[in-house]
């Protein structure tokens, strides 16, 4: 099928391009951006230009910041293609359900991604988890902006979630492994004096869940999930690519597709094969629930 990109910044480059460029499943026919473009495919600065020329083209994929990808999504699936959003899937939740809604007026897939659930163990450690009981659950996610997102100030303006940028890759995780739903009691919000989003972020679930993110973290990184059950330890370290229990390196792959993005490519091919949507808004649910629970706290200026 033919594939349009829509934002050509650093994720796409890294992660999209690639994933498609080795996919049997796809040809990026056309790309859509204000200055990034892609060597051999066609490239517009306009999404309505590259709408009107290239009916041919039935999927669009989103990898613009999450403020404006609501008009660019609206656009396209009034124009009957399929869509694909980075994660976060919207700026709000209300624009999440909007975009349902009007995906399945019209007919055509819509499909909310969150890359850090394709890790190589998050399976394997959803399996294990399925009939335990979850005793008590710790989040640690940390990493530093200035590495991952150098320079871009659209993370720390209303809409960029700071931390929870990283953050909700942890949520993602978290909601899809746990044998039960838990909902979001408390959060501590630390903002920098001089911008609009955290920088770092305590939250406490019930059922024993809590966690800790910071985006100012000076070392490397800690992208991990402890969860604790009356049969043993269980944690996902690297983002989801090791599994441990009780602190014994555990379980391998099973599926011969490697690589998150690759494996969401993968799934939205199918989903548009058998016209589905998959729009799941726990993670960002959870994101909206600390803005609106949180105590917000000063932390020092943040600078580049």
């Amino acid at each position: 099928m033919k594939i349009a990109l829509v934002g050509v910044g650093k994720i796409a480059l890294d992660q999209h391009v690639p994933s498609i460029a080795d996919s049997p499943d796809w040809d990026l026919a056309a790309t859509v951006s204000r200055h990034g473009t892609v060597e051999g495919v066609e490239a517009f600065t306009d999404m309505d230009a590259m709408l009107e020329a290239r009916p041919d083209i039935r999927v669009v994929s989103l990898c613009l910041p999450p403020v404006p990808r609501f008009d660019y999504a609206r656009k396209a699936i009034a124009a009957g293609r399929h869509v694909m959003l980075e994660k976060p899937p919207g700026a709000t939740l209300a624009e999440c359900h909007a975009l349902e809604a009007m995906a399945r007026a019209a007919g055509v897939s819509l499909f909310a991604t969150w890359h850090s659930r394709e890790a190589d163990m998050v399976d394997p450690a959803r399996g294990w988890l399925a009939d335990k009981r979850v005793t008590r659950a710790h989040i640690n996610w940390q990493e530093d902006v200035r590495k991952w997102h150098p320079g871009q100030d659209w993370c720390f303006e209303p809409g960029g979630m700071g931390v929870f940028d990283p953050g909700i890759n942890a949520l993602s995780i978290l909601t899809k492994i746990l044998p039960a739903p838990v909902h979001l009691r408390a959060a501590t919000l630390h903002f920098p004096e001089n911008r609009q989003t955290p920088i770092t972020v305590d939250l406490t679930f019930s059922d024993g869940v809590t966690g800790h993110f910071n985006w100012d973290h000076d070392g490397p990184e800690h992208w991990d999930i402890e969860v604790e059950t009356e049969a043993g330890t269980l944690a996902l370290h690297d983002g989801g690519a090791r599994m441990t229990l009780d602190g014994q390196a555990h379980g391998a792959p099973g599926d011969a597709l490697r690589g998150e993005y690759p494996r969401l490519y993968k799934a939205m091919a199918a989903l548009v094969e058998r016209g589905g949507i998959d729009m799941d808004l726990a993670p960002l649910t959870h994101v909206a629930d600390a803005f609106m629970l949180g105590e917000r706290r000063s932390a020092a200026a943040f600078d580049w």
